[in-house]
């Protein structure tokens, strides 16, 4: 089971509720998920995970790094699997909704302004707050 190899690579014990919340994340429609989302998930599912132990198993995921927490201005917390890779992300205030997206010329201006500055990347996180468009046909 791929899940129980995760689980220890990150240094974590393998038990029923983080396997089960690990299957969730892997295998969701939605890439991030708030721990009441997660815990809703499991309901729905029949599995039988209290909403402390989300919550709980959450930070012990995201301080094993298997999954990266974001706190989004007006919103909750949500998780998303870590996997490695860098993108950025869009976030709708109107429905919540979280974009990913990449775009290789905004990481080269960043690094560009970083430079100009005399200053060395070391990370970022780009979070843009959209609506959808209410621009009328002409």
């Amino acid at each position: 089971m791929a899940e129980n190899t995760e689980l220890r690579k990150a240094g974590l014990k393998v038990t029923l509720p983080r396997l089960k919340i690990l299957q969730l994340l892997e295998s969701a429609g939605q890439r991030h998920m708030s721990a009441e989302d997660v815990y809703k998930a499991l309901m729905e599912a029949e599995e039988d995970v209290g909403l402390a132990t989300v919550y709980r198993v959450l930070t012990q995921f995201e301080s094993a790094g298997l999954v990266v927490r974001h706190n989004f201005d007006g919103g909750h917390a949500v998780f998303e699997l870590a996997d490695g890779g860098h993108h950025d992300h869009m976030v709708c205030v109107d429905t919540g909704e979280v974009i990913e997206f990449m775009d290789a010329e905004i990481e080269r201006r960043q690094k560009e302004i970083v430079k100009q500055h005399g200053f060395e990347l070391v990370e970022h996180n780009l979070v843009l707050y959209v609506r959808k468009s209410r621009k009328k046909d002409a």
